[in-house]
């Protein structure tokens, strides 16, 4: 079953849970039922595939992430009655609206749950992203509205991929002061120009995250500068007008910018550079199957002559007798 449009790009983000070292499984299941629970009516199909993504979850976490999601949806008016049964909550009563969550006998004396791991610990990980994961975020990100934006900046945050390395100071300052003084000048060709260079992305790419009509990848990449808010939030005001003429979209995206990480911008950044490389490689696939193809039909070998260079006599003749005579 493909995964909800609530969460594009779910079955993409496990391969990363299976691969050694990395489990993104907790903040895997945070975000679903984050999305989950922000709308009180689903469709019949939306909550089969929250049922099912879930239950391939529940059991597979750690006993914290286990409680959060349960302390969760034990407010939720409209948990389904699969997922609360999993987790030990009581299905509404007729005129009640709130599932109350059942009394927890206390279970047998445990080995203690490993603390999560400390920033210090996640910005030293070397569990960078494949191109191939690093496309699939990018296009949930990408795909997502305003709020499922927000959700995902903040778990990227606890997960651990490795971010991108912070940009040489030098390098960020001189750029946010050529960012601020095209912005003044509503000049988007070259603040374009000038965050590609800086961030190390695609031309493509950095348009891309520019015109973005939403506006959170370009907060992404001004905290991946280090840009302050306030001059976050006069970039956001002359750089595009019809956004900066929302007082809402402004106030929202500043309110983001504000409780937005530098590690979740690096992330993004890290996943952009990684998509880059994905979608050359799918570019170009085909073309090097065929000159592999082509390659190996020239190396055939080739028949070799009755008679090598070198090897040929020549006829003698009857002159040469007579001459020898």
């Amino acid at each position: 079953m493909t995964a909800p449009p609530m969460f594009p790009g779910f079955d993409g983000l496990m391969t990363l849970s299976r691969r050694e070292g990395v489990d993104i499984r907790p903040t895997l299941l945070r975000v679903l039922t984050d999305l989950y629970v922000q709308s009180n009516v689903h469709s019949i199909d939306e909550e089969q595939q929250f049922v099912e993504l879930t239950s391939r979850l529940i059991d597979q976490v750690d006993d914290a992430t286990r409680a959060a999601v349960r302390a969760r949806l034990s407010i939720y008016p409209n948990t389904p009655t699969a997922i609360a049964q999993r987790l030990s909550l009581r299905t509404a009563a007729p005129g009640q609206r709130v599932p109350q969550a059942e009394r927890i006998e206390p279970a047998e004396p445990s080995v203690p749950t490993a603390r999560p791991p400390t920033e210090a610990q996640l910005r030293s990980s070397n569990l960078s992203m494949q191109p191939d994961d690093a496309s699939q975020i990018n296009e949930m990100f990408f795909a997502a509205n305003a709020s499922e934006r927000a959700l995902i900046l903040h778990n990227l945050a606890d997960t651990p991929l490795k971010p991108a390395a912070r940009i040489y100071q030098p390098r960020a300052e001189r750029a946010i002061e050529t960012l601020q003084m095209a912005a003044f000048a509503a000049d988007g060709e070259n603040f374009i120009r000038e965050l590609g260079d800086a961030l190390i992305l695609p031309a493509k790419v950095a348009e891309r995250v520019v015109n973005d009509p939403g506006g959170e990848p370009l907060a992404c990449a001004a905290m991946a500068l280090g840009m302050s808010g306030e001059l976050f939030e006069r970039v956001l005001m002359f750089l595009d007008p019809a956004l900066g003429g929302s007082v809402n979209r402004v106030y929202r995206l500043s309110r983001l910018y504000d409780n937005l990480s530098e590690r979740s911008a690096l992330i993004m950044v890290a996943a952009w550079r990684g998509a880059t490389v994905a979608t050359t490689r799918a570019k170009y696939r085909a073309a090097l199957y065929d000159d592999e193809r082509q390659r190996a039909r020239a190396a055939q070998p080739q028949s070799r002559p009755a008679v090598q260079p070198g090897a040929s006599v020549l006829p003698r003749t009857g002159t040469d007798r007579d001459s020898g005579s």
